[in-house]
Formats: C-alpha cells, structure tokens, sequence
C-alpha cells in the first residue's frame, strides 16, 4: 500500500491525518501544495478540486482509491484491506 497526501501547512485536517497515519505507523509521502505548484496540478488532475488534505492510497493489485478529508473509517478500511 502506498499513501500519498496532499496537504498544506496551515490545515488542521492535514496536520491530524498526518498524526493520525503516523500514531499508525503507516508510511505516506507528502505534498505540501501551498509550497508546490506541480503537486497541486497533480492533486486537481486527480481529484478535480482543490480541498485538502486530499490523499491517494495505491494498493498492491494496482487499484487507487482517493480519499477527501480526514475520513477515519475509509482510511482504516484501506488498512485493513492492506494487510
């Protein structure tokens, strides 16, 4: 499973997934878009709008989910189905 995050500085929601993930021990890669123009092009052509924190969970049969939000339950689905 491959977490990827798009996020910005100043976003609480960003901040407690990031905390979230980590109190998890589930390794994620970030992209502060406030920062990064193509990360934030990136996270549009993905999700088709610019709220954040916006991540993608890539799993191991190739199949990509993409999660708006600091959404608890699908994040612990996507876990779980890793695992």
């Amino acid at each position: 499973m491959k977490v990827t995050i798009y996020s910005t500085r100043t976003c609480p929601y960003c901040n407690m997934l990031k905390r979230w993930l980590d109190d998890k021990s589930v390794e994620y890669t970030n992209y502060s878009v406030d920062d990064n123009p193509f990360a934030a092009q990136m996270m549009v052509n993905l999700s088709g709008q610019m709220g954040v924190p916006f991540s993608t969970i890539e799993y191991e049969d190739g199949r990509m989910e993409k999660i708006l939000g600091f959404d608890v339950r699908r994040f612990e689905n996507a876990i779980q189905t890793a695992n």
